[in-house]
């Protein structure tokens, strides 16, 4: 995805964000919510800071997974600690604290790229399975 040989998933086109950084075990995603990312009082809604926050944490986690093994998500949590406004650009990067057999755990930050203030954080922990199982 970050070369351009396969394109992202349609979601970040939808939601306005992009990988921007891959390395083993750390992911970076950035981007700007946009209007069409609204809640009813025009604040950016929760879902767009989980979805920034879950592909950082779920491509991070997808550099640990070996071959021939997937992934699926057992647990997925956020916390958003102040508010981005409309157009604001932000850097989601989702780091793995744990990569083992059956379970990888990571977390994320989203800050600001004008602020570096912290918006949002998150975790996860994903069951690893062999797709011979």
């Amino acid at each position: 995805m970050l070369s351009g040989k396969i394109p992202g998933p349609p979601i970040s086109a939808t939601l306005g964000f992009s990988v921007t950084d891959v390395s083993d075990g750390e992911v970076a995603f950035e981007g700007a919510p946009a209007f069409n990312a609204t809640n009813p009082m025009r604040g950016v809604h929760g879902g767009w800071y989980g979805a920034i926050l879950d592909s950082a944490l779920g491509c991070a986690v997808m550099t640990k997974v070996p071959r021939g093994s997937i992934y699926t998500t057992l647990e997925f949590k956020v916390n958003i600690t102040r508010a981005l406004s409309i157009g604001s650009r932000a850097r989601a990067i989702g780091t793995v604290q744990h990569a083992g057999r059956t379970t990888c755990v990571a977390d994320a930050v989203l800050r600001g790229l004008d602020d570096n203030k912290v918006y949002a954080t998150a975790s996860t922990t994903c069951l690893i399975m062999n797709v011979t199982d």
